[in-house]
């Protein structure tokens, strides 16, 4: 082991001796980079400072410093979902037989290894050596990935896949991981389905159906996550999956009672209890929802990933019980328990706001209200959830511009995921006719100034710039019947003056037929259909009936 001698090495472990005798054996084989963490908090707080070669992690690591009884492959999913560890970081899990049993087929994201307690030093180390040899194998494809390059990673993982048969199936899994980052979806989906005709993995059928999931295959998705559940009950990812399904197909009561029985097998995962909250609220079960959202914020009190959305939710969730006692005491308790920040500032100040306007004091909501609308500017990471439920409260004790101002920044936030319908849509629910018809006339002026920078960008030539900018609307407005004949045109320009791309071409016919089903009638279809096929000609491309 002494080429291993410069390894560093977290032991998490709330037992002190035990962690003694971890870093005995460590030492004897000339590794001596070792550091302690006692909670899955302190690991997360060491490894913020400082990047391990290797983690070794007791399962069981109790209640201690105010973990909520997080076990170790909790502490797992969080360090990889919140991208703290590298993708090449070892991680071994230390565990009873008893424990392993039963864990191993319920994890998504299983470690590197498991060492199975009582272990000697000479299986530890094997393990390590093990592990080591075969990140070696799997280096040039990390770093590939470090550096930005996911299409050159796939090639490489595919030759690997052919040259290391031993971890064939491994090289294959990354490649489909790879894939779905791209959003190729059906080749990945091919990539599961080859590997499940060589082992059926439970992990291979989970991202199978997220595969299905995300090109809208839902019946399908569903009907693959129940047949993994029925052979593999404790695989908690596939309940997240098929309650986001169920919400999916607008089944919010099935989609419920999946998560339900999710948090009734796995109570402690704060993501799943924070799910489960926001269905109930939706499907009016406040009862579910005040207890979830309770778990919550009390799991997350002293985790390093607390969010101060979850005290709004609970706010909100109390308010619409009417229990204004225990609103005011989460209030509070957000006031007193978390460091002021911009984030935390629009929280703390819609909480408050919520508060008010169950008190009937309207001047003071309308103050509070106005104070996170005006913080939202400086804050970072909220929810598109939260700043919709802000418009909404706006809307409530009639905050009329703050709402459409708000909506506004939305809809022009490239990150949000709000389509210009989606603001007008917003409106039109809330029974506000009048506010969605001036975000109408908003929109319009936005983007009659896109489609007038776009011609001016084609006027001086920039064909490639005028048909980005015409993409970056249709992504706000992808049913906009002026920006979609704009940005077909660009895109023929682009084609017939600068040669054939496929990818572009098929975007454009892709934006052709989107027009023909908006409106079979639109005077300007034909006669772009007619450019596109003269522009396949023009480069001896088999014309599209």
């Amino acid at each position: 082991m002494s080429d291993y001698a410069a390894l560093s090495v977290l032991l998490v472990d709330p037992n002190q001796s035990m962690r003694g005798n971890l870093r005995n054996m460590l030492v004897q084989a000339g590794i001596t980079n070792i550091d302690d963490a006692v909670s899955a908090g302190t690991a997360i707080r060491q490894i913020n400072k400082k990047s391990y070669d290797v983690v070794l992690c007791e399962y069981d690591l109790g209640s201690s410093a105010g973990d909520s009884g997080q076990d170790g492959q909790q502490l797992l999913e969080d360090l990889r979902n919140h991208k703290l560890i590298a993708p090449w970081t070892i991680f071994i899990m230390l565990t009873s037989e008893g424990v392993y049993s039963k864990v191993i087929g319920a994890a998504e994201l299983t470690p590197t290894d498991y060492v199975l307690k009582p272990f000697t030093v000479d299986a530890l180390l094997q393990r390590i050596r093990k592990a080591v040899d075969r990140r070696q194998v799997f280096m040039p494809i990390y770093q590939l990935m470090e550096l930005g390059n996911p299409r050159k990673a796939i090639i490489e993982a595919k030759a690997a896949e052919e040259k290391n048969q031993r971890y064939a199936i491994d090289f294959a899994r990354l490649r489909a991981e790879l894939l779905c980052s791209l959003e190729e979806l059906a080749e990945a989906e091919m990539v599961y389905q080859w590997i499940l005709m060589t082992r059926p993995i439970a992990w291979a059928h989970l991202g199978l159906a997220r595969c299905l999931f995300g090109q809208q295959k839902y019946i399908e998705t569903q009907e693959t996550l129940e047949a993994l559940l029925e052979q593999n009950p404790r695989y908690m990812a596939a309940y997240d999956l098929l309650a986001r399904t169920h919400e999916a197909m607008g089944q919010q009561e099935a989609a419920k009672k999946i998560l339900e029985d999710a948090v009734s097998i796995s109570p402690h995962m704060v993501g799943r209890l924070r799910h489960l909250g926001e269905v109930a609220y939706e499907t009016g079960d406040v009862g579910v929802a005040e207890k979830a959202f309770k778990q919550v914020v009390a799991k997350a009190k002293y985790s390093e990933f607390r969010d101060p959305e979850d005290h709004v939710k609970l706010v909100k969730t109390l308010v619409k019980k009417g229990d204004a006692n225990q609103a005011n005491g989460v209030l509070r308790d957000m006031e007193r328990s978390l460091r002021s920040g911009p984030n935390v500032d629009v929280c703390r100040a819609i909480a408050a706001g919520l508060v008010q306007e169950m008190a009937g004091n309207l001047s003071g909501a309308a103050a509070e209200l106005t104070n996170a609308v005006n913080a939202v500017a400086a804050s970072r990471g909220l929810s598109t959830g939260l700043k919709i439920g802000l418009v909404h409260s706006c809307l409530n004790i009639k905050l009329d511009q703050q709402a459409s101002d708000l909506m506004l920044n939305l809809m022009n936030d490239t990150e949000s995921g709000v389509s210009m319908d989606d603001a007008v849509q917003v409106f039109e629910k809330a029974g506000r006719h009048d506010l969605a018809q001036g975000m109408g006339e908003q929109i319009k002026i936005q983007v009659d100034e896109l489609i007038a920078h776009a011609s001016d960008l084609r006027a001086h030539g920039d064909l490639r710039a005028a048909v980005d900018t015409l993409s970056a609307g249709l992504r706000k407005a992808p049913g906009n019947l002026a920006l979609l004949p704009a940005a077909a045109s660009a895109m023929l320009k682009q084609l017939d003056d600068l040669g054939w791309e496929a990818p572009l071409a098929e975007q454009c016919y892709f934006l052709l037929e989107r027009m023909r089903r908006l409106d079979p009638n639109h005077p300007s279809l034909e006669a772009l259909m007619a450019q596109y096929q003269h522009t396949q000609r023009k480069y001896g491309i088999s014309v599209v009936a």
